[in-house]
């Protein structure tokens, strides 16, 4: 039996199976026949190895064979795959762990990777709006009444420890029912009215409640125009709202009122901050957190029953007033009003400027200085008085007492007088 290589010479004998002659010396020079002896199908105990002599044409290389079917190529390429998925497994597994861990420890990672901290504890500046609001709005509150109309809202703060709070009057007027105060960590109490003072538009009641903050008092002598300021109150049930701006303008004359009710007169500060209805009675601040006035009024363009709302003119009362007119109502019951002892008509008759005296009381303060019926005053305090009601909002600013000096004309000179206002006679 042969593989079908087992080929003889012709001439020469068949040799037995297993037999080890070779080919004779000086045989076919054919590859084939000269390994035959290292043949591993011929010699079951030989290495299972083929060996192939190298072409032994001298000076000349064998070319090289590269078969296009190699893994060579595709054996780098999966590793490279392999690497670059295994790379984003392990970014992926990294970041989740930090932003669990990050979680855990009470940070919040942002973009950039660098962590804050949450803002509820996230500092402001005391001096920064922020940091005023944040002094300020635990000392406003809520002022809510039922009236025959229905239920009406209003503002008002804290002005002593044991829960004295200040309003506006037509906040409070015409209530049938308790008034009831709610606190900016939304606590309900009732309160009760101490006075009020429908010309000043001040207001003053009370509630039973510890640990209250009250607010801390500037001075309205002490204000320029363009100076920063706050709004805070509940402007249309919005609880807590505070707005800011600037100061617009100082000494405002106003008159104000509802028709059949009292007329109202003060020397306002005015303002750009927001404000609207609900905002009445809440404080104006300034830029160390300390009231300045009390907003009162707005001004607005409304036409075929519209509702008035806010155009960035606002105006205050001047907390100088509205604390002495707070502290007569506390300790007595009402307020005192400022007068001068005299009766205004129109403006300087063909004068341009000022207001004419039509009467002057005899034993007034006005009479008591030199004034008479018919003198035209031009300023007061160095505040000018082109109308009546510059002249009565400015009287009102002052404390009975106060001694102002009155600049005012008389024929064709001008004159000055030192006039001590009094309190009238109500």
């Amino acid at each position: 039996m042969t593989d079908g290589w087992d080929w003889r010479p012709p001439g020469t004998g068949a040799t037995a199976a297993g037999s080890s002659s070779a080919p004779p010396p000086g045989g076919p020079g054919s590859p084939w026949w000269s390994d035959a002896l290292a043949d591993p199908w011929r010699d079951p105990m030989a290495s299972a190895a083929v060996v192939v002599p190298a072409a032994s044409v001298p000076g000349i290389e064998p070319e090289r064979v590269t078969d296009p079917d190699s893994s060579a190529r595709p054996a780098v390429r999966h590793l490279l795959i392999i690497s670059l998925v295994t790379a984003l497994l392990a970014g992926a597994l990294g970041g989740a762990l930090g932003y669990a861990f990050a979680i855990r420890g009470g940070t919040t990672p942002v973009l950039g990777g660098a962590p804050i901290q949450p803002p509820e504890l996230a500092q402001r500046r005391p001096e920064s709006l922020a940091g005023v609001a944040e002094r300020v709005l635990p000392s406003v509150v809520t002022v809510r009444v039922a009236g025959p109309d229905g239920t009406s809202e209003g503002s008002g703060f804290i002005a002593t420890t044991d829960g004295h709070v200040i309003t506006n009057d037509h906040v409070v007027a015409g209530a049938t029912g308790q008034a009831m105060v709610i606190f900016n960590d939304g606590s309900v109490a009732p309160a009760a009215l101490v006075g009020q003072d429908p010309e000043s538009d001040i207001a003053v009641i009370k509630v039973a409640k510890e640990g209250l903050r009250p607010v801390a008092f500037g001075d309205s002598e002490a204000l320029a125009v363009g100076d920063p300021v706050l709004a805070i109150g509940s402007p249309l049930s919005l609880a807590n709202t505070v707005t800011a701006g600037i100061i617009s303008a100082l000494d405002r004359t106003m008159q104000a009122g509802e028709p059949g009710g009292p007329t109202r007169y003060y020397a306002a500060i005015q303002t750009d901050a927001a404000v609207n209805h609900g905002n009445s009675g809440g404080p104006l601040v300034d830029g160390a957190g300390r009231v300045i006035g009390v907003n009162s009024t707005i001004k607005s363009l409304v036409a075929g029953g519209q509702e008035a709302g806010n155009i960035g003119l606002a105006f205050a009362i001047p907390i100088n007033q509205a604390k002495r007119i707070t502290q007569d109502i506390i300790g007595t019951g009402k307020a005192r009003r400022t007068v001068i002892g005299a009766q205004v008509g129109g403006g300087g008759a063909g004068v341009g400027v000022g207001v004419r005296l039509v009467s002057v009381e005899s034993s007034g303060p006005a009479a008591g200085a030199g004034l008479r019926a018919g003198d035209v005053v031009v300023t007061l305090d160095g505040r000018p008085t082109n109308e009546p009601t510059d002249l009565i909002a400015l009287v009102r600013k002052f404390a009975p007492g106060s001694v102002v000096v009155v600049e005012y004309r008389r024929g064709t000179s001008r004159r000055n007088a030192s006039v001590t206002l009094a309190a009238d006679a109500k």
